[in-house]
């Protein structure tokens, strides 16, 4: 269960940073609404959630269909099935009603550059008996 929290967390953190980082990766949060700070860090905590589901669940998937283009490309298909991914967590997002958007797969691919940047920097930071 800790782990999990944890997963959720960088994952939370790394979506955050990406949406300051890349202009076509959003929260769509009104600005002047008076708790917009907490909607932000609710809707940064529901994609956390659903991204760390959608690789879960689906990414393991999608990696063994592609394992021919994974060992033709060596290994850069992973950058294009993070990126879509990505657009995966945003049209689930879209449908629920949760405020975070991404605009077209070249968000996406640099939004998932981010995410990994910054979730394996957040990983290497933690001591060694918290990532077991």
């Amino acid at each position: 269960m800790k782990k999990l929290l944890l997963k959720i967390g960088i994952n939370g953190v790394a979506l955050w940073v990406t949406t300051l980082v890349v202009s076509g990766v959003k929260i769509v949060v009104d600005p002047n609404a008076p708790d917009a700070t907490k909607q932000k860090v609710i809707t940064v905590l529901i994609v956390a959630i659903v991204f760390a589901a959608v690789n879960t669940l689906v990414k393991p998937l999608v990696q063994i269909a592609t394992f021919g283009l994974f060992i033709l490309t060596l290994g850069l298909i992973t950058f294009v099935i993070n990126a879509l991914m990505l657009l995966l967590t945003s049209k689930i997002c879209d449908h629920y009603h949760v405020r975070f958007h991404v605009d077209g797969i070249g968000s996406a691919l640099i939004g998932a550059l981010v995410i990994s940047v910054v979730s394996i920097a957040l990983h290497a930071m933690l001591p060694d008996d918290v990532k077991r």
